[in-house]
């Protein structure tokens, strides 16, 4: 076995790589770029290595400098994790060439199922099910419009060399192939150096379902069962689950030796995944091959939690040289898992990525890196950043149940529990979709989130009256907490509400959803509160409990968490979670409304290109720009009618969050 490896990732799969490694008594060494100088990562390794700047391409993707940090601490192996450089074959040669042990398989199997046309030619000739599609070597721009004419729409464009969900797009009609065929190679080259794409027929009401496999360099090879990864948003998974709901045996086993026969076709050595695109039609379920991941997938933990197996520790030991630690027979199914992957973006706002520090990072109570009720994969610690260089996953929440029910439920209270503060996250939307009716009766395919947009879009479920009730009752506490702290105090001061004649009222001013509203809290002679906050008049009583608030308000109890950053109070309760401004008028006193006519950056980022000129007319809803950040491209819509009367940037500049990209004039 190794007794020194060096992880060359970053975030929560080398901190999880690092866990098994010292779990198994291998040392860890680190690779860090200048953004993550103080990251998590770096503090769980033994050792690290600065290897270049902040973006990837200065760093996490400059091969031969990570080879150079290997040789210079004595790692005998290299692990990729997943992203990056883990299925890029030239880096397995120049690791295999530097003398190091590239921790994934060969670079024979890299290549080939590396490249999606590759590998679907590959499995055509194997006789594996494919979907109907174009494939070739051929990229002219004419012959791919001919291709997906051919074909029928609706087809879905994905750059063959891609992943992740980025360089992917569903196309319609005919007359929205050509920009979105050029979105989608601009994205494929920025993010894997190829604008290759393949075109294949959008199978309607699909499910994903992946299947992991396990190869050694003894012949042997496994399947570790099916993962669900139907629920999607932009082509990227939102939720996983294994075992796939209403799975049949006969399907499981049909489905994993094509898996295996497939991963037997390029001698393949070490862990991956053969994806399926599964059509559910007349009741029944036909699976075509879609690709092959060759390395660790994000969403590895749930097949973990239900065989009771570490995929890392299987890594490290094949790497090595050691057979499969179990055979087929031996592989067995416990149970039910599910993950969520929560994200800085936020879901009502087209998912836009998010950045900023956590200034609270509060999670459920868990085990982690075993197979436990609640687990949670995380690369951050409070008061770290979220920068727009990478991926926009904060953390991976895994739950374990007995059955899928028990599963959800440990899910929905998992969620529930998770406090993040500071920046937007998606982790009400979570709840919202574990919560739906497609979700929890296991009707799933790809469109589900598409499907069930009415219930998991702007779903406020903590109204005004309870959210100011909540701030209101946490201020008087944290008040009461200041006078008995400070011991005896000048009775005159106090904010009790007593007087010797008439009722006292204290108001309270919010901003909520970007409306104004004033809360009222009338004092009784008797020491009794009455607080009016929208709609609602009720009593109002409050007190301590551990971190949390025990609240009654207008006959209702309520257990409340309130936690403050700045002027904003982020309210907590079992049903959910919302935001509630709170105003101060001397310190918002002078403040003027930002002037009109701007176009401004929602998030850091580069800009991708302008489709106005100046002097063009647009119209409200119209493409103006195109920005790429977190990997991904967003499209930048005029907020108004006008004239576009300046273009401030040039494709290419990277802008700050808030940069003002264009200016418009009225029309």
């Amino acid at each position: 076995m190794f007794k020194k490896i060096l992880i060359a990732n970053r975030g929560e799969i080398a901190c999880r790589v690092a866990a098994t490694a010292k779990r198994m008594g291998i040392r860890t060494v680190a690779v860090y770029s200048d953004a993550d100088a103080n990251a998590k990562h770096v503090s769980v390794c033994d050792e690290a290595v600065h290897i270049g700047g902040s973006a990837p391409a200065e760093s996490y993707l400059r091969w031969e400098r990570i080879i150079e940090a290997a040789q210079a601490t004595g790692a005998q192996a290299i692990h990729p994790g997943y992203g990056f450089l883990s299925e890029n074959e030239a880096f397995a040669q120049a690791c295999a060439a530097a003398g190091l042990v590239f921790i994934g398989p060969p670079a024979s199997a890299i290549l080939a199922m590396g490249l999606k046309a590759e590998s679907k030619r590959l499995m055509e000739k194997a006789g594996v099910p494919l979907v109907p599609g174009y494939h070739g070597a051929d990229q002219d721009t004419k012959l791919l419009q001919h291709e997906a004419d051919r074909i029928g729409y609706p087809v879905l464009i994905k750059a063959s060399a891609g992943g992740g969900g980025k360089g992917m797009r569903v196309v319609e009609k005919r007359e929205d192939f050509e920009a979105s065929l050029a979105s989608c190679q601009r994205e494929a080259i920025n993010s894997f150096g190829d604008a290759a794409v393949l075109i294949e027929k959008y199978v309607l009401r699909p499910r994903h379902i992946e299947i992991q496999v396990f190869g050694d360099t003894q012949g042997n090879c496994v399947y570790l069962f099916e993962r669900d990864c139907s629920v999607q948003r932009r082509h990227q998974k939102v939720l996983e689950e294994a075992p796939a709901p209403g799975m049949t045996p006969e399907m499981r086993q049909q489905m994993g030796q094509a898996a295996v026969a497939a991963a037997r076709a390029v001698n393949y050595v070490g862990a991956g995944t053969v994806e399926f695109i599964v059509e559910q039609r007349d009741g029944k379920m036909n699976f075509f091959f879609m690709e092959m991941n060759t390395r660790l997938q994000v969403e590895h933990p749930v097949t973990e939690a239900i065989t009771g197996l570490d995929l890392v520790e299987w890594q490290l030991r094949v790497a090595a040289g050691e057979p499969l630690p179990l055979q087929q027979e031996q592989l067995k199914i416990h149970g039910h898992a599910i993950e969520a992957r929560i994200c800085a973006e936020n879901p009502d706002n087209h998912f836009l990525p998010a950045t900023g520090t956590l200034q609270v990072y509060g999670l459920p109570a868990c085990s982690t890196f075993e197979r436990s009720d609640v687990r949670v994969d995380s690369g951050v610690r409070e008061g770290d950043t979220i920068s727009p260089f990478y991926d926009s996953m904060v953390a991976k929440l895994i739950v374990h149940g007995e059955t899928r029910e028990q599963a959800l439920a440990r899910l929905d209270a998992a969620l529930a529990a998770t406090r993040i503060v500071g920046l937007s996250t998606n982790v009400q939307f979570l709840r919202h979709v574990a919560q739906s009716h497609s979700f929890a009766e296991a009707d799933l395919d790809t469109a589900l989130i598409v499907r069930e947009s009415a219930a998991l879009f702007n779903q406020e479920k903590v109204g005004l009256p309870l959210a100011a009730a909540s701030v209101v009752a946490h201020t008087l506490l944290q008040e009461q907490a200041s006078v008995t702290a400070a011991g005896w105090v000048d009775p005159w001061a106090q904010r009790d509400g007593w007087r010797s004649h008439g009722l006292t009222q204290r108001y309270f001013d919010f901003e909520f959803h970007g409306e104004p509203h004033t809360a009222v809290l009338t004092y009784g002679h008797d020491g009794t509160l009455q607080l009016q906050a929208g709609e609602t008049t009720g009593p109002l009583q409050m007190a301590m409990q551990g971190d949390g608030i025990d609240l009654l308000f207008a006959g209702q109890r309520q257990r409340v968490q309130v936690l403050r950053g700045g002027d904003v109070a982020h309210v907590f309760l079992p049903q959910g979670a919302t935001q509630i401004t709170v105003l101060d008028a001397l310190a918002h006193a002078g403040e003027t409304q930002a002037e009109g006519g701007r176009l401004t950056a929602p998030m850091p980022g580069k800009v991708v290109s302008f489709a106005v000129s100046a002097g063009d007319k647009v119209t409200k809803g119209q493409v103006l720009a195109v920005m790429e950040a977190m990997k991904m491209e967003h499209t930048i819509a005029a907020p108004v009618d006008g004239v576009v009367a300046e273009l401030l940037y040039a494709p290419g500049d990277q802008v700050a969050e808030g940069a003002e990209l264009l200016k418009l004039s009225a029309a």
